[in-house]
């Protein structure tokens, strides 16, 4: 997509904070400091918000947690669409919901279910038009929400077993970013053998992985700064020498070389298009 005037901010998640492992006990919840940019961006508190946990197994739990997380932010303007059916996505109260809004923002869980249930219908045509032609229109999406908005998304895979053939499921996501394959708790869940199979079965394309409390901003469909805490890893496998994914039998490690891996951190820049890399100066404070 070329001459993109909205704005999409994956972030990489956050469950550091004493929260079971089980999602009931495990709401995702934001930072403020990344949910913050998240408000900036889509042009300040006054900006119409509307949050869809379809990806979340406990939709109304969520939806309450973002409801508090945004109103201490300021934000009065905050709707939860509880899309949990294509049927729900396609309706009246959905599509006028998404038409007014400034922000979206997909939460955590199952990606596949945001595929499932929103690819393909009313709703994803009118992100697309949206992120296209709306100037400052902004998609966010944490963890699950995240990782949708690529077009050959991952869908599961072990990291324990990643980096032999198979070991990753790729399935067809949102396609508002389709040069990246994008991960989550990158750091946490050690999923450097996740993303590299998945830029090794699709070579053409850049993977992304993000650490917990982590996200990129990236604007014009092409332009990326990294926010949050952590950091945010880009696999660059465009200049392979040698990639041997699609001889291999499943279950056999891979081997790839001269793949560039960038470990970028808070205000770093990196272009899509270009690979261009901007780093902060190493005397530069955190900010």
């Amino acid at each position: 997509m070329a001459n993109i005037k909205g704005i999409l901010i994956p972030i990489g998640g956050n469950e550091d904070k004493g929260f079971e492992e089980d999602e009931i006990h495990r709401l995702d919840y934001i930072e403020e400091g990344i949910l913050f940019h998240v408000v900036q961006q889509a042009g300040g508190p006054d900006a119409k918000i509307v949050v869809i946990p379809t990806a979340s197994s406990i939709p109304v739990e969520v939806g309450e947690n973002y409801l508090k997380a945004f109103d201490k932010l300021g934000c009065k303007d905050v709707t939860i669409l509880d899309i949990r059916t294509r049927k729900q996505a396609v309706s009246a109260v959905a599509l006028n919901h998404v038409k007014q809004a400034q922000c979206v923002m997909f939460s955590g869980g199952d990606q596949s279910k945001i595929s499932n249930y929103i690819g393909g219908t009313a709703l994803h045509d009118m992100l697309l038009e949206r992120y296209k032609n709306d100037e400052g229109f902004v998609i966010a999406g944490t963890s699950a929400g995240a990782m949708a908005m690529a077009e050959e998304m991952i869908a599961g895979g072990s990291s324990t077993k990643s980096f032999v053939k198979d070991a990753v499921k790729m399935k067809k996501g949102l396609g508002l970013i389709p040069q990246l394959i994008i991960d989550t708790h990158f750091i946490q869940r050690g999923r450097f053998g996740r993303v590299a199979e998945a830029v090794a079965k699709h070579p053409d394309l850049l993977g992304v992985g993000l650490a917990e409390d982590t996200g990129i901003i990236i604007k014009n469909g092409k332009d990326c700064t990294v926010i949050g805490s952590g950091m945010a890893l880009v696999f660059d496998p465009r200049k392979l020498k040698h990639n041997n994914e699609k001889i291999l039998k499943p279950g056999t490690p891979m081997s790839l070389t001269n793949m560039k891996v960038h470990v970028l951190a808070n205000g770093d820049r990196f272009n899509i298009k270009s690979s261009k890399i901007k780093v902060l100066p190493v005397e530069s404070p955190f900010v």
